[in-house]
């Protein structure tokens, strides 16, 4: 089947669908974190103001509340990034689909570090040093701070979105999905009888009408011969020879 253009048109498998509504998922997840973060930000800005004051690092919760702004932001632009992602690849977009892997494969990097650093109890796992409040020490005040179901919540999410997005990467690489994203060959279609090659006019203006004849058409053996010009023999016409009234000039008759 082809289309007004002469272009086979594609089904979109059923891998290339699913790999779409798990981006969809993972900007959904992204959405959520974001919630998240912004509905507790205050509070984990409030914990680390009180465990480093009079410290060095007196300001770790002014800079902890900025790089969470920034961040929810940036979750908030990967999260309408994938749904664009989403829709292109649905329509067959091969550029839309190397972008999905590229970005993808950031952003599981990026989540799974996240997973790990929080299964091994963070950045802030060290000692003291000097007057400086261990990391133990403030793990245990942001967990008396938040919600008891704000950190298996978060994990539970976290794994949720690095799973989606990972089959949908592993899709989107299926032989199957491959034949998708390649660009369709033109149909040929025969000319039909009596019509020329693409790219040649048709004969004599229009399709289907037979070509106008370049010179007019000798006569047939049944038409009389056409007179002759007016001065030639045979023309019955002032100023012949013969057949008609003698020009000027002649001389009359002899016996008249």
């Amino acid at each position: 089947m082809v289309d007004a253009h002469g272009t086979p048109t594609r089904a979109r498998p059923g891998l290339v669908t699913i790999s779409s509504w798990l981006l969809i998922l993972f900007a959904v997840i992204q959405v959520v974190n974001l919630i998240l973060t912004i509905s507790t930000i205050g509070t984990v800005r409030d914990v680390l103001r009180d465990a480093y004051r009079g410290t060095a690092a007196e300001q770790a919760g002014d800079f902890a509340y900025a790089f969470g702004i920034g961040l929810a932001a940036l979750t908030l632009l990967l999260a309408v990034g994938m749904v664009v992602l989403a829709l292109l690849n649905n329509r067959g977009k091969n550029g839309a689909r190397i972008t999905t892997w590229v970005l993808g494969g950031i952003l599981i990097c990026c989540t799974g570090g996240s997973l790990v650093n929080n299964a091994v109890g963070g950045l802030t796992g060290g000692g003291n040093t000097g007057d400086m409040p261990s990391g133990e020490e403030i793990q245990r005040r942001l967990e008396d701070a938040l919600p008891s179901w704000y950190g298996p919540v978060t994990t539970l999410l976290g794994v949720l979105g690095l799973l989606a997005l990972l089959a949908a990467l592993i899709m989107l690489a299926l032989p199957k999905a491959n034949e998708f994203f390649r660009k369709p060959q033109q149909a040929w279609e025969p000319p039909l009888p009596g019509a020329p090659y693409p790219g040649q006019p048709y004969p004599g203006g229009q399709p289907g009408y037979p070509p106008a004849p370049a010179h007019p058409a000798e006569p047939g053996p049944w038409q009389p011969p056409a007179p002759p010009a007016p001065g030639q023999p045979g023309s019955d016409q002032p100023g012949g020879r013969e057949g008609g009234t003698e020009g000027p000039g002649s001389r009359p008759p002899s016996g008249s």
